[in-house]
């Protein structure tokens, strides 16, 4: 069996467990009320945010990347899918809490692209003389950089929550190095 013929047979074993428990996902418009987070993490393949932080399916939706940065590629991502959610009517968070959080990790790959600036600035977009405020080296700074670049964004709603975590792949332990707080202090009338 190759190693595709084991992902598939995993597959069918996962929905035969998720159709037997009703929990197969509802079509999108209903789905969306269910969504709690959006979660963005590092796309290495040992920080699952959805394995580490034991999401079920519908509770958040992932995004991942080298880093799990802010990127101008992923900041395209969330417009689309707030696009998508008022075509459906739905808006995250629309029946309750809805947190926005930032994973990143000890031990990331992007630790090793320090020494590559070009790379790096192609990455972020940006020109290499600015890497200074992308810091990629240590993780809670990370953490802290990327969390203030989502707070500057006027578009998001100030309600929701946003916290900035990091995950140590030594201990398997989550570390909240951004507290929990809305988006933007409420404006005073």
């Amino acid at each position: 069996m190759s190693n595709l013929d084991h992902l598939l047979q995993r597959n069918k074993e996962f929905a035969v467990q998720q159709s037997a428990a009703g929990t197969l996902m509802p079509s999108l418009p209903r789905a969306l009320p269910n969504v709690k987070a959006i979660i963005i993490g590092c796309a290495d393949m040992r920080v699952d945010p959805a394995h580490v932080l034991g999401i079920k399916p519908g509770e958040a939706v992932v995004m991942r990347n080298i880093g799990g940065r802010i990127t101008p590629g992923l900041l395209e991502e969330l417009g689309l899918l707030g696009r998508i959610g008022e075509v459906a009517r739905e808006i995250p968070g629309g029946g309750g809490e809805f947190h926005l959080i930032v994973l990143h990790h000890t031990d990331c790959g992007i630790t090793r692209l320090a020494g590559d600036p070009a790379m790096l600035a192609h990455y972020f977009q940006i020109q290499e003389g600015e890497l200074k405020t992308k810091t990629v080296t240590d993780p809670r700074a990370a953490v802290a950089v990327d969390v203030a670049a989502l707070r500057a964004i006027p578009g998001l709603p100030s309600t929701w929550l946003i916290s900035g975590l990091v995950y140590d792949v030594a201990t398997g332990l989550v570390e909240v190095v951004v507290h929990p707080a809305a988006i933007r202090a409420a404006a005073s009338a």
